[in-house]
C-alpha cells in the first residue's frame, strides 16, 4: 500500500514538473493558469465553457475534462481537453495570435473538435529518449492523429478519453458513468 502511495506521488510530481516544463515561459504558465482558473469561475465550470466554445448539438454531454497540451508543429499549446457524449474536444487556455495574408492581427482560440465516431483509436506512448514523457495519441478514422500531452494525472486522463471514446456513453446507465468518470465534470 505504501509503495502504491509512493507511486501515484510520484506520477503526480512527475506529471507537474512535465506540464511546466512544456511552456516556454514559467510566468506565461503561470498567467495563463490563473486565467483559466478565473474563466472557470466566470462560467461556473468546464461544462458551461465546453458548452460556450463548441456549439454542439442538444444532448450533448460534458463526462470529463483536463489540462493538458496539444502538439503542434509551432509547437505545445495549452488547454483544455472535453471528454463527452459527442466529441473529444480541445480549446487553447488562451486566445493565440495570427496574422491574415493583409498584415492584420487578430487573436482566436485554438480549437480542435473530433466526432467521437470518427475516433479510430487511443493510444498511449512514451518519448523513446524520454521514458517519463507520455503522450495519448488520438487517431481518426483517416488516419489524422492528434497527441496530447503534459497532463497531471496521464493514467486517469487515457482512460476517460480511451472510455469515452470506446462505446456509446449515452447508452451506459449512470453508475457506469459515474465509474469511469469520477467527479463529473472534474478537472483533472
Amino acid at each position: 500500500m505504501i509503495r502504491e502511495l509512493g507511486r501515484r506521488g510520484y506520477s503526480f510530481v512527475n506529471g507537474i514538473l512535465e506540464h511546466v516544463k512544456l511552456s516556454p515561459n514559467i510566468a506565461k504558465t503561470v498567467k495563463g493558469k490563473l486565467w483559466l482558473g478565473t474563466k472557470l469561475l466566470q462560467f461556473g465550470g468546464s461544462e458551461n465553457i465546453f458548452h460556450k466554445m463548441f456549439n454542439l448539438e442538444h444532448g450533448d454531454k460534458l463526462l470529463n475534462s483536463a489540462h493538458c497540451y496539444l502538439s503542434t508543429t509551432a509547437g505545445p499549446i495549452a488547454g483544455l481537453i472535453f471528454v463527452s457524449t459527442h466529441v473529444v474536444a480541445f480549446c487553447s487556455d488562451r486566445p493565440i495570435i495570427i496574422s491574415s495574408p493583409h498584415g492584420e492581427i487578430g487573436k482566436i482560440f485554438y480549437k480542435v473538435m473530433i466526432p467521437v465516431n470518427k475516433v479510430k483509436r487511443v493510444n498511449q506512448r512514451n518519448n523513446v529518449n524520454n521514458p517519463a514523457k507520455k503522450y495519448i495519441q488520438v487517431v481518426t478514422v483517416d488516419d489524422f492523429d492528434f497527441w496530447f500531452m503534459g497532463f497531471l494525472n496521464h493514467e486517469k486522463a487515457f482512460k476517460f478519453i480511451q472510455n469515452g471514446v470506446s462505446v456509446d456513453s449515452e447508452d451506459w446507465p449512470e453508475e457506469a458513468q459515474r465509474k469511469c468518470c469520477p467527479g463529473k465534470f472534474k478537472t483533472l
